[in-house]
């Protein structure tokens, strides 16, 4: 727990669910898939740097090179061997450096489309307007699935795969230091991997245009020791509070939530088992609010709640009147969970 709130703790407010060890940078990878994807885009950019300087340079020559006798025909391309060398030199010199890029971009691809070892984790991901739905399958036993939402948390060291989709629009997953992107396709599932070598807060983000509020479609993936990750996910099982509270306002709280969120959200071990919004179990342990779009604080949830349009424009949450007592106790009650 210590762990994970250290981790928690780096969350900053340069951008809304961004982290300062994590920003969106595709040129520092962090896994073996991102390794691979840096390493071509440093390649490849070093190359065409090159290839621009030398073409650069070749022009600046030409410009300033005294123009032969003949006026008008001066700048014409020579057709004698001495011309034509230039056009066989500089064949000679693009066409193996482009051979290269194109045969070390199809082994990276080639690298990169499947895990070196098999994956230790299956997780679903589907893109809603406009936050993550995430499930955790077990396929040996159904009771050890578990749904959450707008943040992924995996062990260490493992690669993981990710059965993507999309319940309404075209989106598209992406977290820049752990993997390329992948589009998420209504009727279709696409399958992706991700790997995560060190403990970390890394940010993703949607790649691909869904509407209004695609800017803020964010969502965080928590990476774990294999020991930390079996903690959590055992208490992701359980219907257990991470932080005690008393029983009135544990009861407070369920009362307001079931009167005005449980038709579109659930919380395990309730009554609420909506599947409109996000599913709130353990909402607590997440690090935003509304997909990245606020920090996960008690005054920003209250916010949140009673200002959801104002924040995020277009989303399908109304704004929900609360008192302030009501909101009080249901705000405790999910930042407990």
């Amino acid at each position: 727990m210590t762990r994970r709130r250290s981790l928690l703790a780096a969350c900053t407010g340069l951008l809304p669910g961004a982290c300062a060890q994590a920003p969106l940078d595709y040129l520092h990878g962090d896994g073996i898939q991102a390794r691979s994807l840096a390493q071509l885009a440093w390649g490849l950019g070093i190359i065409s740097l090159l290839v621009v300087f030398v073409i650069a340079v070749a022009l600046i020559a030409a410009i300033v090179r005294r123009r032969e006798a003949g006026g008008k025909h001066a700048l014409a391309v020579r057709r004698d061997v001495g011309g034509m060398r230039w056009i066989y030199v500089g064949l000679a010199v693009s066409l193996p450096a482009l051979l290269a890029m194109t045969v070390w971009t199809l082994l990276t691809i080639g690298a990169v489309a499947a895990p070196p070892t098999p994956p230790s984790l299956t997780i679903a991901v589907t893109g809603e307007r406009w936050f993550w739905a995430v499930r955790y399958l077990d396929p040996h036993d159904p009771s050890g699935s578990f749904t959450t939402a707008n943040q992924i948390v995996i062990p260490t060291g493992q690669p993981v795969r990710l059965l993507l989709s999309s319940s309404d629009v075209i989106h598209s997953f992406w977290v820049p230091r752990l993997g390329g992107k992948m589009d998420m396709i209504p009727g279709k599932t696409n399958i992706h991997w991700i790997q995560a070598d060190h403990p970390g807060l890394y940010r993703g983000q949607c790649a691909e245009f869904c509407g209004l509020q695609h800017a803020k479609m964010a969502f965080a993936v928590l990476a774990m020791t294999p020991a930390d990750f079996a903690r959590w996910r055992a208490l992701q099982l359980s219907n257990d509070l991470r932080q005690p509270l008393p029983p009135a306002t544990i009861e407070a709280g369920l009362r307001v939530f079931a009167s005005h969120c449980a038709a579109c959200h659930a919380i395990r071990g309730t009554g609420a088992g909506g599947i409109v919004g996000p599913d709130l179990s353990h909402f607590g342990a997440r690090t935003t609010i509304a997909a990245g779009s606020l920090p996960n604080t008690r005054a920003n949830l209250a916010y949140w709640i009673g200002h959801t349009q104002q924040v995020k424009p277009g989303a399908e949450m109304p704004p929900v009147a609360l008192t302030p007592r009501e909101s009080s106790d249901l705000s405790a009650l999910l930042e407990a969970l």
